[in-house]
């Protein structure tokens, strides 16, 4: 199944949860989910029941979507994931959070992952000095991720830098604001990482 490329607004409301795909138009009370918090469609606000499968889906569905991912891609994950020592679902989310384009979010230049991803994908994100176009690229602690001298003045990533005021940046990177760099400091505990999502039930969907 290829990448989602339609109207975010519809997938947050037909999964009933806030995925962080409008950035400040959520900021400011905006959002189609704020207005009207059922599911698209004319039959959008009946009540039904999910089965357990349902459920599960869900989950796997609402991670896709916020990091912005194939369907291959997330097997391909968490098929490294369960692979790994510890939680499956804890090395899960840990795994998602290094992608690029998420640290790049993380991190304040972009105001959400889809804008992040474009970033890398047109080449305005350098990793420890060479320019890195791979969304998916695996940042380790202690490098260093920062905007392109050409692109420091394009005013959406000044304009993303400026909300963070209102937002916050995450505990797990280090941010010079002024010069539009970072360091990825650590790999954040699962703890840390504040997403509406039940990654055990994820682990239960492909574990089947």
């Amino acid at each position: 199944m290829a990448r989602y490329t339609g109207p975010v607004e519809k997938l947050e409301r037909r999964l009933g949860v806030c995925l962080d795909l409008k950035g400040e138009r959520r900021l400011a009370g905006k959002s189609a989910l704020d207005k009207r918090p059922y599911a698209p469609g004319q039959h959008g606000q009946r009540k039904t029941k999910v089965s357990e499968f349902g459920t599960q889906l869900r989950e796997k569905q609402k991670v896709k979507f916020m990091y912005g991912m194939s369907e291959k891609q997330t097997r391909r994950v968490y098929d490294e994931a369960s692979r790994a020592q510890g939680n499956a679902g804890e090395n899960f989310i840990k795994l998602l959070e290094r992608r690029l384009d998420n640290v790049v979010y993380r991190m304040g230049m972009a105001t959400t992952r889809r804008f992040a991803r474009q970033l890398v994908n047109h080449g305005h994100i350098l990793v420890d000095g060479k320019k890195v176009g791979i969304p998916s690229y695996r940042v380790k602690p202690g490098q260093k991720i920062e905007v392109c001298e050409k692109s420091r003045t394009n005013p959406q990533i000044i304009r993303a830098m400026e909300l963070t005021n209102q937002t916050g940046i995450s505990v797990w990177v280090d941010v010079d604001k002024e010069k539009l760099f970072g360091i990825f400091t650590r790999v954040p505990e699962r703890s840390e990482v504040a997403i509406p999502v039940d990654e055990r039930l994820i682990i239960e969907f492909y574990s089947k």
